[in-house]
């Protein structure tokens, strides 16, 4: 039996909307003890997201308050997602060419309907996969041509 992306992403994810203030993010993030928060659009389709370092580097570092600023002010415009039916090689090859840490998981509709992160991927994953995946999220690219 192959495990599908549906198998083991955390279901029912935390979302917000693209109003949504930042300090409401961040309580969510306290409340349901995650570091990102996919923000969905009126039909629940992913937009954006928000992790606790955006709102760290974006906002609060620049000296804005958290409260004031929404959501789509600081998340990260380019959302990859895997399909809830991706085998669980296709969600690793995504977060490694991506080298996200988390990926929101979408319907057939592109509904946002759980969210994968790399300890979803430790609990099925074969250890040389997670050592891999962890290696390059975790890359450095910033002086590379």
């Amino acid at each position: 039996m192959h495990t599908l992306a549906r198998d083991f992403m955390t279901g029912d994810p935390a979302c917000c909307r693209p109003h949504t203030t930042l300090d409401q993010v961040a309580k969510m993030m306290v409340q349901y003890d995650c570091g990102e928060i996919p923000v969905l659009d009126a039909t629940d389709r992913p937009i954006g997201v928000v992790t606790d370092r955006d709102i760290v580097c974006r906002v609060v570092a620049e000296g804005k308050n958290p409260m004031a600023y929404p959501a789509e002010t600081c998340m990260s415009e380019s959302v990859v997602s895997v399909a809830g039916h991706a085998p669980v090689a296709d969600v690793i090859s995504t977060m490694e060419y991506h080298q996200v840490r988390r990926v929101p998981v979408v319907d057939d509709k592109g509904c946002c309907i759980g969210i994968i992160s790399q300890a979803d991927v430790a609990s099925v994953a074969q250890k040389k996969q997670l050592a891999e995946l962890v290696c390059e999220v975790s890359r450095d690219t910033k002086g590379a041509k």
